[in-house]
């Protein structure tokens, strides 16, 4: 686990009002942790110990090491 730790990504919100929503590790998956953002509004995350797993709604683009995602396609 301690590789995926050092994953980070990035989230850009493209409307008012888009949730990443940290979900947990372990038997059980469950929410653990929401951010709102507002149009432009930038946030930097990482995986954790805690966090196995991020679902985005809303109009975002996402930026990891292993590409671009946008969700308007």
């Amino acid at each position: 686990m301690e590789g995926n730790q050092n994953d980070y990504f990035v989230v850009k919100a493209k409307e008012n009002g888009v949730q990443v929503i940290g979900l947990t590790r372990g038997q059980d998956t469950r929410f653990h942790h929401t951010e709102k953002l507002d149009k432009g509004e930038v946030m930097i995350a990482q995986f954790t110990d805690h966090t196995s797993a991020v679902k985005i709604r809303g109009k975002a683009v996402v930026i990891t090491k292993h590409g671009v995602i946008d969700t308007d396609q």
